[in-house]
């Protein structure tokens, strides 16, 4: 008699109802039954960036630091500079390993009482026990399982916000405060992934679907799924853990440097003291082998992940971590790890997609530019 394997059930956000009464198509995705799309992943894309689009992205962690010395504690695992961040603003940054490689990318933002972290779905999980590891006994690290995360994007997403609670204008990009929308205590940031001006709203779970469909009755706002949220990050060069970034990619390789404040640099008050530090700061000062491109593709096929890039001669060069034809430029874009000496704005490489070369152009990121609101 064979063994039963048991796959363990699909977990559902908060929103699981209103993807269903909406028509999306489900997907499983970092353990999470996520809509992929509702009209189509074009008409969401372009809803993003002409107009304003809701994300659910509740499968996120969100996890509180509270303490003393929390801030210091979490700079002891992350290259960026915490201590500093003034209460209210918000900064992107990166758990290391001892090699230097990325075990998640995040949002880092400071509260009154607290740091609000929000982590990829995928790696919550690890990303909780690596933080009680090392820093548990200095810290208060709280999971928040029973918060929602709605993201609103788009250029006329503070119109349409705005209509629910006027007060939020005045944040400006990576800036957070409390707020209350439809009468619900909500924690709003203005950012996001999509290159658009935005904000990411947490809030209690049993308050998401109401705050969704007040948000979803401003004209201006339509649902929309991961398919375009991946066809918009990437448009706007932003990686994805477990695709463009891993463990074994440095922030150098990865073109994430600016991340990495003065103040953690070499010859900084606080540099050092993170895992990894010495691979990282060799690579800062003398540049890595290799790193994240851009690429435009000359022809009409499509280049996926995974596809392998030649040089001229038609060696080995490096491979696509993310591809898509742009609903923006129609045109085939992709991100990929090319040797330095490939890897200068304007030089050519060859995609290998089904045993055929497609010649690809090296272009600065991102592809459409960011519209955030400074």
């Amino acid at each position: 008699m064979s063994a039963q394997v048991s796959t363990p059930a699909l977990l559902r956000t908060p929103l699981y109802a209103l993807h269903q009464e909406y028509g999306a198509r489900m997907v499983p995705f970092a353990g999470y039954e996520m809509p992929v799309q509702y009209e189509g992943i074009i008409a969401e894309h372009r809803q993003c960036r002409e107009s304003a689009a809701l994300f659910d992205v509740s499968h996120m962690g969100q996890i509180r630091l509270v303490g003393e010395d929390a801030a210091r504690a979490l700079e002891s695992l992350v290259p960026v500079d915490v201590i500093d961040l003034p209460v209210g603003k918000q900064r992107y940054g990166f758990f290391t390993n001892a090699s230097g490689g990325i075990l998640d990318d995040l949002m880092i933002t400071r509260r009154e009482n607290d740091l609000l972290l929000v982590v990829n779905a995928a790696n919550k999980q690890a990303d909780l026990v690596h933080l009680n590891t090392h820093i548990g006994h200095r810290c208060t690290v709280q999971a928040l399982p029973d918060r929602a995360l709605l993201a609103l994007q788009g250029p006329l997403a503070a119109d349409a916000l705005a209509r629910v609670n006027a007060d939020v204008q005045r944040l400006r990009f990576m800036t957070g405060d409390h707020f209350t929308l439809a009468g619900k205590a909500c924690f709003v940031t203005r950012s996001g992934y999509t290159g658009e001006d935005g904000f990411e709203i947490s809030v209690a779970a049993e308050d998401a679907e109401a705050l969704a469909r007040v948000l979803l009755m401003q004209p201006e706002v339509k649902l929309a799924g991961l398919g375009a949220r991946d066809t918009l990050r990437l448009e706007a060069g932003l990686c994805l853990h477990g695709h463009d970034i891993d463990a074994q990619t440095t922030p150098v390789q990865a073109a994430l440097a600016w991340a990495i404040q003065k103040v953690r640099r070499p010859g900084g008050a606080r540099a050092g003291g993170y895992p990894g530090a010495q691979t990282i700061e060799l690579q800062l000062a003398q540049g890595a082998l290799v790193k994240r491109v851009g690429l435009l593709g000359l022809e009409r096929a499509p280049v996926r992940e995974g596809a392998k890039l030649l040089d001229a001669a038609r060696h080995n060069a490096g491979h696509v971590t993310s591809g898509t034809v742009s609903p923006t430029l129609g045109v085939p874009i992709a991100m990929g790890y090319l040797p330095v000496n490939h890897a200068a704005t304007g030089s050519i490489v060859h995609a290998v997609v089904r045993e055929k070369t497609h010649p690809m152009r090296v272009t600065a990121l991102p592809f459409v530019p960011h519209r955030y609101y400074r």
